[in-house]
Order: C-alpha cells, then structure tokens, then sequence
C-alpha cells in the first residue's frame, strides 16, 4: 500500500488529517479549538490574535451569561476565562461548566487581577482536585511567553 490521507472532522469542527501508509497512521496536523471569555475587548482581540498566530482557531465572546452555552455548543479544547466579567462571574460559569457532564473535562485557564479572587479559585480547586483538575489560575498581569507555554502543555497532553 503507497499511501492514503484521510481526513475526518474531529470534536468542534475541527479538522484532522492523517498519512495511513502501510498501516500505520501518523497526525498531520490538529487544529486545536480554543474559546476566549472576557469583558475586554481590547484583550480579547490581543488573545486571538496572538492565539491564531500559534494555528489554533480561536473564538471570542465578550458576554460571560453566554460562556456556558457557547462551551457547551462548541466543545473547545480550551477556555480561556476571565474571572472578572460584567455580566456573571467566571467562578459561576466555572461552576456550570463542571456540573455538567458534557463540559466537565475541558482544560480551563481562568485568569484575574484581582489577588483575593484568585486565591479564593486556587483554594477552591485544591480543596476539590478531583472536580477541578484542569483548572488552572493565572494572574495578571501576566507573559503572553508564560501563558502560551501553559496552553501549549494542556493542548498537546497525551491521551489517557
């Protein structure tokens, strides 16, 4: 057999392509979905652009009351959520995402200015590891260096 390149859509729209030569499959590439919640415009647009210029797909949302919804329609690999929203705080959208089982297991990166806020979520997460074992809290300000190297490590993770 020569070789074949089948390409199926993945969880999200996403695309993955493979080489099947002699049976044996190898990944092209993975475009990695990542979704983006903050009340900041200005930082939304920074996100993205600095996310899309690593290949992953990015989607943006300014509304936090909508977060829960748009996870759970659009299973990114990733969120990306600012605790501190106009409309609802992170931590409650936090709260719906890991109590449904649809969205439970999606890696979670909530960042905030805010000191007390973000020992109350690292509180929270250490005192339930289990049900917050991909949430992981970032301050700010904070490297874009340091949070792309974060979301890098919970995108390529090996599969259990």
């Amino acid at each position: 057999m020569v070789g074949s390149i089948v390409i199926k859509f993945i969880t999200g729209g996403a695309l993955s392509a493979y080489v099947v030569r002699c049976g044996i499959r190898r990944e092209l590439f993975v475009t990695k979905q990542i979704l983006v919640v903050d009340d900041k415009n200005e930082l939304l647009s920074l996100m993205r652009r600095v996310l899309e210029d690593e290949n992953y797909q990015v989607s943006i949302l300014q509304e936090g009351k909508e977060a829960f919804m748009k996870v759970k329609n659009q299973l990114p690999d990733l969120l990306l959520l600012d605790l501190k929203l106009g409309d609802i705080s992170g931590q409650d959208v936090l709260n719906q995402l890991r109590n449904d089982p649809v969205t439970a297991e999606i890696p979670v990166i909530v960042y905030t200015a805010a000191v007390l806020e973000a020992e109350q979520v690292s509180q929270l997460i250490a005192s339930n590891a289990q049900r917050y074992q991909n949430v992981y809290v970032v301050q700010k300000p904070f490297e874009l260096d340091s949070l792309l190297d974060l979301v890098e490590q919970l995108l390529n993770k090996p599969v259990r």
